[in-house]
């Protein structure tokens, strides 16, 4: 029962998570997301200019500089007052944020099926299971060879974020047009796919 009930509040809080982060990329709360964004955006440009263990250390820096500027002007005013509010963290410092053995699992099954499904795939992929899905995967690759040629993965990470920030916004303003330009896009595709497939000898995948 104690197992049912833990699972179904994973599945609640997987849920909640899933909407907050829609609620995010689509704006649903402008001050929320600036301020999300925002603070995405200069955690990554401060670490094109700084290093990560420097980054991170201003930021405890920062974030210990305001609580205990804030648990010093707390106790002074409680002092003045003469009240006895107690901790000003007292709330966050009592909540519960142990993983339970059941939770450790879920995550760890989870990791793991993502894990093997990866490996499974890289492995038909590399051993040319499907010559056209093989070719595929080479052409991306060697794209990707330009794209790390011009930009590093910092710059790659800001490019995703922002676009994470936008492209939602955009697709759900222009919904239709795109759906008509991808789906003329994919079905030129899939016509040089299948040219391809009738010129190279095996290319043909077995279901047909």
């Amino acid at each position: 029962m104690q197992a049912s009930a833990d699972s179904t509040k994973m599945d609640c809080l997987w849920s909640s998570w899933k909407c907050q982060a829609i609620d995010l990329l689509y704006w649903r709360d402008i001050k929320q997301t600036g301020i999300v964004f925002g603070s995405l955006l200069l955690l990554l440009f401060s670490l094109t200019q700084f290093s990560v263990v420097s980054v991170v250390a201003y930021l405890a820096l920062a974030g210990l500089s305001a609580t205990i500027s804030f648990r010093i002007y707390k106790s002074v005013l409680q002092a003045v007052q003469k009240t006895d509010e107690g901790h000003p963290f007292k709330a966050y410092l009592e909540m519960e944020m142990n993983l339970s053995q059941d939770q450790i699992q879920k995550y760890t099954d989870c990791l793991q099926l993502y894990v093997n499904s990866t490996v499974k795939e890289l492995r038909r992929l590399f051993l040319v299971q499907d010559l056209v899905d093989s070719l595929k995967f080479a052409v991306l690759m060697w794209l990707l060879t330009y794209v790390g040629a011009l930009f590093n993965g910092l710059t790659l990470l800001i490019m995703a974020v922002v676009s994470m920030f936008t492209l939602p916004v955009v697709y759900d303003k222009y919904q239709a047009q795109i759906d008509q330009y991808l789906g003329l896009v994919r079905t030129h595709i899939n016509t040089v796919v299948a040219k391809i497939q009738a010129k190279i000898p095996g290319a043909k995948r077995k279901a047909e």
